[in-house]
């Protein structure tokens, strides 16, 4: 949500590195993110953006706009009304980013903090289709650790691991196995009989 947002801005004009310039346009798009799993989008104002909130334009920015506080208020507030909605469905749901078992869903059944090292976090990153090497040669592995470091630090105070989470690190772990690993976690934990 935070990248769609940044993604509109840049789209608009609006100057991400002035905090009041991005306070003032944080509620005009409308943003809808879509939760059902086999077909996940996210569109603003009606045009889908789910590939290109990924690129390094709004990945170098994202930072800028995230950290300012009507931004924050404002998307953690329909974070929390998405994941409400799902879990009132009887749906649940599973929300990623960096403050989600903190501050957004502290009451989260299971919180998993999903780590990687800065290499293969850079190298997945790079390697992303809607990276898009072929229109931005500039996108290598070094160049997008660099960017992500700068990134991690500016994002570091939403990034804490919440006292009742659970660490995985992923860096030599496939897409199958750390979905394994989490589902794992849910089935240990769940009150309910798992099938499937």
């Amino acid at each position: 949500m935070y990248r769609a947002l940044t993604w509109w801005m840049i789209r608009q004009g609006v100057d991400v590195a002035s905090p009041v310039a991005v306070a003032a346009h944080a509620r005009r798009p409308a943003i809808e993110v879509g939760t059902d799993p086999q077909a996940p989008v996210i569109m603003v104002d009606g045009t889908d953006v789910t590939a290109v909130i990924r690129t390094r334009e709004v990945s170098n920015a994202v930072s800028a706009v995230a950290r300012v506080p009507e931004v924050r208020a404002h998307l953690v507030a329909m974070q929390r009304e998405i994941i409400a909605a799902s879990c009132a469905a009887g749906d649940g749901i599973v929300a990623e980013g960096r403050d989600i078992g903190t501050v957004v869903a502290p009451d989260a059944g299971i919180k998993v903090f999903l780590t990687a090292s800065e290499a293969e976090r850079a190298r997945r990153r790079a390697a992303d289709p809607a990276a898009d090497p072929a229109a931005d040669p500039a996108a290598t592995v070094e160049v997008t650790q660099s960017e992500q470091q700068r990134r991690d630090r500016t994002d570091a105070p939403q990034t804490v691991m919440a006292a009742d989470a659970v660490q995985i690190d992923s860096t030599a772990l496939g897409l199958d196995e750390v979905v394994s690993a989490i589902v794992g976690l849910a089935r240990q934990r769940a009150d309910v009989a798992w099938t499937g």
